[in-house]
């Protein structure tokens, strides 16, 4: 089969974790690198096996002869690379979230919607085992009718604040949800199809100062409600700022048949009670349905998976990605998901400033 030449941008950080991926599609040829990091881009070209590299995205895009692109880049920069790609007819997968303002999410939309190309969100933590299998689960209708959600980000952050200097703005400088895709994104895909209509947010104060002696302008602690538009209550907390254990994600999902909580700790197990299977009113370790609740593929992959970041949803992420090229299937985030999973947390910081009132969420679906 004809390969796929990619183009990495942010080669020199996150992006030089997708080799292990690319490679084992067989397809995915890194053809090309790009970062502004000039004294590391050689070796990141000889890490990724490629044989150009960029200093300037743009010529890349003009010149180079790839098909698609990973966008592995800071968040602001997310749209602005993604848009130019699109209408060059590239392919693209880009980190989260898909874009930092209103505005971007617009533009990028009307791109995704004039381009033949896809446009995929690469929101690994949908991809994780465990979340593979409660979405598995849910499917079979296990879990009756769903009502209530929380999703949670808890990564202390604030010395690597320092190191990669755009967190500092964009993840701890603005007020509200800014990194929220990873905790709504696989209760969104639970859900499917309802979507947020309206979200409120609050936070707990400002505890914490920079080295320079400023406070964090994203409080401590943010909560975001989000109303469903079934009537559902999805609840999403994101905290990189307090001093504690690392928690990472956390996930909780309540139906009329069931409920699921995921571990919160080393040590501890992902729980689940299912009317239809449990005897008594105890948690069940999920690890005990993996044989009947795992999808075939990921028991397939899972070693080469696990050998990639984030519990394998970096390599089941881009698989999907090509996929999707070669028409294969669906595109599991495509842009309007994409939209579902970033929107909200934007909505959530005019929450925050407003007295944490009500707000509805545009659905990008409209956008045309």
């Amino acid at each position: 089969m004809k390969k796929i030449n990619v183009g990495i941008v942010g080669s020199c950080g996150r992006g030089k974790s997708f080799k292990i991926a690319c490679d084992a599609t067989r397809i995915l040829n890194i053809h090309a690198v790009c970062d502004i990091n000039e004294k590391k881009l050689e070796e990141s070209r000889v890490t990724l096996g490629a044989k150009e590299k960029y200093i300037d995205y743009y010529e890349m895009l003009e010149k180079s002869d790839i098909q698609a692109v990973i966008i592995a880049t800071p968040m602001p920069f997310h749209a602005p690379q993604s848009i130019p790609a699109l209408n060059k007819g590239i392919h693209v997968l880009s980190e989260v979230p898909a874009a930092v303002s209103i505005e971007q999410c617009k533009q990028l939309v009307l791109a995704a919607r004039r381009s033949k190309a896809v446009y995929m969100m690469a929101e690994n933590y949908t991809y994780l085992k465990s979340n593979v299998m409660i979405k598995e689960i849910v499917k079979r209708g296990l879990f009756g009718e769903l009502y209530y959600a929380e999703g949670e980000y808890i990564h202390e952050l604030k010395q690597l604040n320092e190191i990669t200097k755009w967190r500092r703005k964009w993840q701890t400088g603005i007020n509200g949800i800014t990194y929220g895709t990873h905790s709504l994104g696989p209760i969104l895909q639970w859900m499917y199809p309802d979507k947020v209509a309206r979200v409120c947010c609050a936070g707990s104060g400002h505890h914490y100062k920079d080295p320079r002696g400023n406070y964090y302008e994203n409080e401590d602690s943010c909560v975001m409600l989000c109303k469903m538009k079934s009537g559902s209550l999805v609840k999403i907390r994101v905290d990189m700022l307090s001093d504690r254990p690392h928690a990472m994600t956390n996930y909780q999902l309540q139906g009329t048949g069931g409920c699921y909580e995921s571990a919160r700790a080393p040590g501890e197990k992902h729980r689940i009670w299912l009317k239809s299977l449990c005897r008594e009113m105890k948690w069940l370790d999920l690890e005990q349905l993996e044989s009947e609740f795992l999808p075939e593929e990921w028991k397939r992959q899972q070693e080469i998976a696990m050998k990639t970041g984030h519990g394998g949803g970096d390599y089941f992420q881009v698989m999907d990605f090509v996929d999707t090229i070669l028409g294969k299937k669906p595109c599991p985030i495509g842009i309007d998901e994409a939209m579902d999973m970033t929107l909200p947390g934007l909505m959530s910081q005019q929450s925050i400033i407003k007295d944490s009132i009500w707000i509805d969420v545009p659905d990008s679906r409209n956008w045309q």
